[in-house]
C-alpha cells in the first residue's frame, strides 16, 4: 500500500496550478524520500510503483521523465528481495508498455535488471523472454553492435540452460550475421561456447568436440575454464560415432599436454588406443555426463551406450580377423541380432572393413576401413585367401627367424668331427 505522505507529495505534483518548471525537482524529492524512508520493503516497493505511474502519466514532459525514470529503475534494481524486485519491475514495464516508444532506453534497463533477477532465481525462459522485448532496432536510440551481439548471446545462453537448442540457436544465428564487427573479446568467447553447447545439446559429438577443444586454448579464460572445456571436448569425442573421424579427434586431444589432467583420460586413452570398455567404467563415467547426453536413442539405447558398443566393436576388429555373431554378442553385452545389426550398420558405413558370412554367422574384417564391398561366395574365398597368405607369411617368418638362430648357435660352437 503507497504511503499517506508519498501519495500527497505525488497529488499535489499532479494538480494542475504547481508549476511546470518546478515539477522535475518535486519528483525528485518524492523520489529521494522513498529511498530514505524505513518503511518495509514491500511498502517501498509501493510507493517506487506508484511513483513510476504518475512520472509516466501526462503531468510531465518526456524529457523531464526520463532521468527520473532511470533513477526508479535503479532504486528498483537495489531492493534487497527478489520477489518483490520482479513485482515492481513487472508493474514499470505495464505501465511503459504504451509509452515505450519514448522511452526505450529505460524500457531496456528495465528488462535487463528483471532478467538479472530471474536469472537468480533460475527462472531462464522468463529471464530470455524479458530480454526478447528490448528494442535494438530503432530509430529512436542508436545501438552499438557490440551490445546487440551481448543480448542476443544472453538469450541464446538463457535457452540453453533449459536445453531448447531451437530457441538457442535462432538467436544465435542472429549474432553470427555481426560477428565479424565485434572486436570485444568475451563477446567472441561467449559466441564461441554458445555455439559448442549448442552442437553438443544437438548431438553434434564430432563439431562439439572440435569446438570446445579450439576454446580451451582461450588465453583470456581462467585455467579452471579452459580445463573445464578440454574435458568437455574429451566427452563430446567419446560420444561420438566411431570411425575415422571420431580416431582423428581422439588422437588430437590424447596428444594435448594437458589431458592427463582432466578425470575423462582414463577412458579417453583407452578409446584411443582401442581397448575394449568394460560395464563399470562406462557407467563411472556416465555419472559426470549431462541429461541430453544420456537421452534414449530411436533404438532404445543411450547416447552412451550406443558410443561405447561403436567403440567396442571396433576394437575387436583390431584383434580379429574374424570373429562369431554369437561370441561378439558376448563381448559386447548385446543379443545376436543386435550385435549383428550394429556391425552391419559400421560395414555400411565404412567405419569398419570387412564382411558378415550370415551362413557361417560369422564376421570377416579387413585391415582398413575405407568403403571395402562386401559380396558372395567369390568375395568370401578372397578373404580366406588373403587369410591363408598371412598365415604362410608368418610361419615363412618362424622358421627364418628359426635358421638364423641356429646359425649363430653354429658360428659360436662349431661342431667337431673326428678325422
Amino acid at each position: 500500500m503507497v504511503s499517506a505522505e508519498v501519495a500527497k507529495g505525488l497529488q499535489n505534483l499532479e494538480d494542475s496550478s504547481a508549476p511546470q518548471q518546478d515539477k522535475p525537482a518535486g519528483y525528485q524529492k518524492v523520489l529521494d524520500q522513498i529511498l530514505s524512508s524505513t518503511a518495509s520493503t514491500q511498502d517501498q516497493t509501493s510507493d517506487l510503483e506508484a511513483f513510476i505511474d504518475a512520472i509516466l502519466g501526462e503531468n510531465l514532459g518526456i524529457v523531464a521523465a526520463r532521468p527520473l525514470l532511470g533513477a526508479a529503475v535503479e532504486s528498483i534494481k537495489g531492493l534487497p528481495d527478489l520477489e518483490l524486485r520482479i513485482k515492481a519491475g513487472t508493474t514499470a514495464l505495464r505501465s511503459l508498455e504504451s509509452r515505450v516508444a519514448s522511452f526505450e532506453e529505460q524500457d531496456a534497463q528495465l528488462r535487463e535488471m528483471l532478467a538479472d533477477a530471474y536469472t537468480l532465481q533460475e527462472e531462464y525462459i522468463e529471464a530470455a523472454k524479458v530480454l526478447q522485448g528490448i528494442q535494438l532496432e530503432s530509430s529512436q536510440r542508436r545501438v552499438p553492435d557490440d551490445h546487440k551481439v551481448s543480448i542476443w548471446i544472453r538469450i541464446c545462453r538463457l535457452y540453453l540452460e533449459e536445453d531448447d537448442t531451437i530457441s538457442a540457436e535462432s538467436y544465435l544465428n542472429r549474432a553470427k550475421n555481426l560477428r565479424h564487427k565485434v572486436n570485444n573479446p568475451e563477446l567472441v568467447l561467449g559466441f564461441q561456447l554458445s555455439e559448442a553447447r549448442i552442437l553438443d545439446a544437438s548431438r553434434k559429438f564430432l563439431e562439439a568436440s572440435q569446438a570446445y577443444h579450439s576454446f580451451s586454448f582461450s588465453t583470456v579464460l581462467e585455467e579452471e575454464e579452459r580445463t573445464r572445456a578440454l574435458s568437455s571436448a574429451i566427452v563430446c569425442a567419446v560420444l561420438a560415432g566411431a570411425g575415422p573421424l571420431r580416431s582423428r579427434a581422439l588422437a588430437k586431444l590424447y596428444k594435448d599436454e594437458r589431458a592427463p589432467q582432466v578425470p575423462e583420460f582414463g577412458i579417453l586413452e583407452k578409446m584411443f588406443l582401442d581397448r575394449l570398455l568394460s560395464p563399470e567404467e562406462v557407467k563411472k563415467f556416465s555419472e559426470s555426463l549431462s541429461p541430453h547426453q544420456l537421452a534414449t536413442t530411436s533404438d532404445g539405447s543411450t547416447v552412451l551406450a550406443k558410443a561405447v558398443v561403436e567403440h567396442n566393436l571396433l576394437g575387436v576388429s583390431r584383434l580379429y580377423d574374424n570373429i562369431g555373431v554369437d561370441e561378439l554378442a558376448s563381448l559386447l553385452g548385446l543379443d545376436a541380432d543386435k550385435a549383428e545389426g550394429y556391425a552391419a550398420r559400421m560395414l555400411e558405413q565404412g567405419r569398419i572393413a570387412g564382411s558378415i558370412d550370415q551362413i557361417d554367422r560369422l564376421i570377416l574384417f579387413e585391415g582398413t576401413a575405407n568403403g571395402v564391398e562386401r559380396g558372395g561366395s567369390e568375395q568370401r574365398r578372397a578373404i580366406s585367401g588373403k587369410g591363408l597368405r598371412k598365415w604362410d607369411t608368418r610361419v615363412q617368418g618362424v622358421a627364418e627367424e628359426l635358421e638364423r638362430v641356429a646359425s649363430m648357435i653354429q658360428l659360436q660352437h662349431p661342431v667337431c668331427h673326428n678325422p
